[in-house]
């Protein structure tokens, strides 16, 4: 017997969402693995998910049949290799201007002043992208050009996340940002924040920096979290655990 038509809508809906919730489930499932977790069990999964164990086991077998999960001898699960195909996937159709510039378009638009991403070439760095300050008088640095790697929070950064040794840049390290003025040039100033990918491999230095006329320490300090945000906003779409970088971003507002 059909059902009336409003019956057979509120069994499509109810399907839809069921649908819906079950794959939200799974999701939860695979983002209850971090970088650190090697293989999780399922009491492991449960208290970190909020999901009944029945669940799990039930939404476990689809993930199993999609090679998503991994059933090991001692019962444990780990990340299955669907998703290392996915990640190779994403990583090959990820151009990085498209996310780098909207986010980069933000944060100047936020402060007003110029924007920059920087990367390492040996011993110097080299500006990648950059967006102009809306202010007339602004820190001019064009893309393609080359700066030194030991001065200005671009280049401090850059060096501190290659493994530099001693103070700043045990204390960068710490907070994952770099404050300068007049560390490059006298009359410019700006903060610093590192961008990394996959397997926490440094990509570049996001800098936010003007004319010191305008932007002072004081400045700067307001817009360390603003950028560690967007650090932590580029490190994400690249495919990389960003939770260090979201840290650092709720202490900045403490930090001197």
């Amino acid at each position: 017997m059909d059902l009336p038509a409003n019956s057979a809508d509120v069994e499509i809906r109810r399907a839809s969402a069921d649908g819906v919730a079950a794959l939200d489930r799974a999701i939860a499932i695979l983002d209850a693995f971090t970088t650190v977790d090697r293989s999780l069990s399922l009491a492991e999964i449960a208290g970190r998910t909020g999901l009944y164990k029945s669940t799990i086991l039930r939404l476990a077998n689809s993930l199993l049949r999609g090679q998503l999960l991994e059933r090991l001898d001692d019962g444990r699960y780990r990340v299955g290799p669907a998703a290392f195909r996915l990640g190779a996937l994403y990583q090959r159709s990820v151009v990085a201007v498209d996310i780098l510039l909207p986010i980069m378009r933000e944060l100047s638009e936020r402060s007003w002043e110029s924007v920059a991403f920087y990367v390492r070439s040996g011993d110097v760095r080299t500006c990648l992208y950059r967006v102009e300050s809306k202010h007339p008088i602004r820190y001019t640095i064009r893309e393609g050009d080359v700066l030194p790697l030991l001065a200005g929070s671009g280049g401090r950064v850059l060096a501190a996340f290659s493994g530099q040794q001693g103070e700043p840049y045990e204390t960068i390290r710490k907070t994952c940002n770099c404050l300068a003025v007049g560390d490059r040039d006298p009359e410019t100033a700006g903060v610093s924040a590192p961008v990394f990918g996959p397997g926490h491999v440094l990509l570049g230095a996001l800098t936010l920096a003007g004319p010191s006329t305008r932007v002072d320490a004081a400045f700067l300090q307001r817009m360390k979290r603003p950028l560690l945000e967007a650090a932590a906003r580029a490190t994400r779409a690249f495919g990389e655990d960003a939770s260090m970088l979201e840290q650092a971003s709720l202490a900045a507002d403490a930090l001197p």
